[in-house]
Parts: structure tokens; C-alpha cells; sequence
């Protein structure tokens, strides 16, 4: 019964609408919010560090999990702001499914520099978004930056002067908006400078929190496994749960960028843990 009235609750407080398997739209107040998914497919188990053996077997029997790379669209006013680029192999195609050519995006906010979030910044080696603006955290930008990564390297040197860098907020101590109903949260771990973006807008809100689950399956009933992937995985398991936290308190919404389709779902909090349920 407790199952049923939370499903009812999403299905009359957020407005999906179906476009393609890879692709729907929903509102978040004044903003249209576009899933736009480069596909679904199954991860494997190796990928989790400190999950014991009951912990897989409970959750990921076959040792796979469901897992997507996702980007996603916002839309408000005159304004189209991407969030991430997954690898950019369907994110074109993608936006022309909705409507909207690469050279009418105007911002892109980045939650992190791996490969399949800044991928589709360039397209054959060039500039993607001609006439957008890249924004990646400070800590974030100074990192890859350090690092000599040749990828990271060629972005900052094609899109020179259109990127910029912003300063996080912290959970509970919101000081700056990045752009109107636009607010950057710290979520480090997974990267130095990996960040969340809460949307808000006329009392509706929706966290994108970019990989701070990569296996929904296991690290949303147990928060304190990390991935591989981590740069710090204890900063990674100590963001998720400050977040889960946070999202299961004020009731936002969630959506992910490695969560199986559709993206976006309500976390709740359980007698034992966690627990997500997808839109």
C-alpha cells in the first residue's frame, strides 16, 4: 500500500512525456527537463569496491546491474542549458529530437570531466556548441587542468575564452545561484570537483547529482559501496550519504546520469537504508 501511494504522488506531481527510448521530456516549474540517454545496458559487479558477497548476491544476482549514460536538457525562456555531454554519440540525434540544433545551445554545465560526460563537447575534433559558454567547478577545472590530460587539454583550448569556472555551495549553506533556479552543489569524491545541480523552480525542485551512483541497484540500499571509478572513494561514499539524506528530508527528486531508464526517480528513506523508485 505505502508502494502504491508513493507511485501515485510522483505520477501527479511530475509531467512525463515519452519521446523516444532514449528520450522524454517532464517539467520542474518554469523549466522543460529533456532525458536524453545515449542507451541503456548492464554493468558489471567488479566495478564496486567494499560490497560483500550477500551485498551482490542480494542485489545484482547475475553479477550485472542496470546502468545508462545520460545527459540532460533544460529548457527555460529563450534559453537551452545542457548538462553534461555523455560520449556524444547520440546526444546529437538526440537533440534534434527535441528540437533543437547544436548551435542553439547556449550553456553547458559540466558535473565532471570523465569521458562520458565531457565527450560530446567536441564532434570530429572541433567545437560542438559553437555559441555556448562551458562551466566547470573551480576545483574540478583546476584538477584535469594539473593532471596533463591531453582530452581535458584539447576542450580548454577549443572553447578558450566560452569557459568558465564557479564555485560550489555546500548542503545547507546555499550562498550563490550559478544562474536563476540554477544552484551547483559539492558532491566530491567521485572527482575532485564533481558537482550536483539542483533545479528550482516555482516550489518544484530536481537534483541532477551527475555519478553519485553509479550501481542505483547496490549503492542506493548500501550508500557506503564505491565504485572503481572514485578518485576518493571515502569523500564519495561520505557525498552520497549527505545527499540521500538531504534529497529523502526536503522530498526532491532525483536525476542521474548512470541511472537505468528513465533517469529521474524519488529516494526513500527505509528502516535499514535507502531506497529508489523510478518515475
Amino acid at each position: 500500500m505505502k508502494r502504491y501511494f508513493l507511485l501515485l504522488l510522483m505520477a501527479i506531481t511530475i509531467n512525463l512525456n515519452l519521446l523516444s527510448a532514449n528520450v522524454f521530456e517532464t517539467t520542474v516549474g518554469k523549466f522543460k527537463v529533456f532525458l536524453l540517454s545515449e542507451g541503456q545496458q548492464q554493468a558489471n559487479a567488479s566495478i564496486l569496491l567494499d560490497a560483500t558477497p550477500e551485498m551482490i548476491q542480494k542485489t545484482a544476482t547475475n553479477g550485472s546491474f542496470p546502468n545508462a549514460v545520460n545527459a540532460f536538457l533544460l529548457q527555460t525562456g529563450d534559453k537551452n542549458i545542457l548538462i553534461d555531454t555523455g560520449f556524444g554519440r547520440n546526444l546529437f540525434a538526440n537533440l534534434q529530437e527535441c528540437g533543437v540544433d547544436a548551435s542553439q545551445i547556449d550553456i553547458v554545465l559540466i558535473t565532471h570531466a570523465h569521458g562520458d560526460h565531457i565527450g560530446g563537447l567536441l564532434k570530429n575534433g572541433q567545437v560542438a556548441f559553437p555559441n555556448a559558454t562551458v562551466y566547470f567547478s573551480e576545483p574540478e577545472y583546476n584538477y584535469w587542468l594539473s593532471s596533463g590530460n591531453a582530452n581535458f587539454k584539447n576542450i580548454v583550448d577549443a572553447y578558450a575564452d566560452k569557459l568558465k569556472t564557479f564555485a560550489n555551495n555546500q548542503i545547507g549553506k546555499i550562498t550563490n545561484k550559478l544562474f536563476d533556479g540554477i544552484i551547483p552543489i559539492a558532491a566530491y569524491g567521485h572527482t575532485p570537483g564533481h558537482t550536483a545541480f539542483l533545479i528550482e523552480s516555482d516550489n518544484h525542485k530536481l537534483l541532477v547529482w551527475g555519478d553519485l551512483a553509479h550501481a542505483m541497484a547496490i549503492q542506493i540500499p548500501y550508500p557506503q559501496v564505491a565504485v572503481t571509478y572514485d578518485v576518493n572513494p571515502a569523500e564519495a561514499v561520505k557525498s552520497r550519504l549527505n545527499i540521500l539524506k538531504y534529497v529523502t528530508t526536503e522530498e526532491i527528486p532525483i536525476a542521474g546520469m548512470h541511472i537505468a531508464f528513465p533517469g529521474m526517480g524519488k529516494i526513500t528513506k527505509t528502516d535499514k537504508g535507502f531506497e529508489y523508485y523510478p518515475f
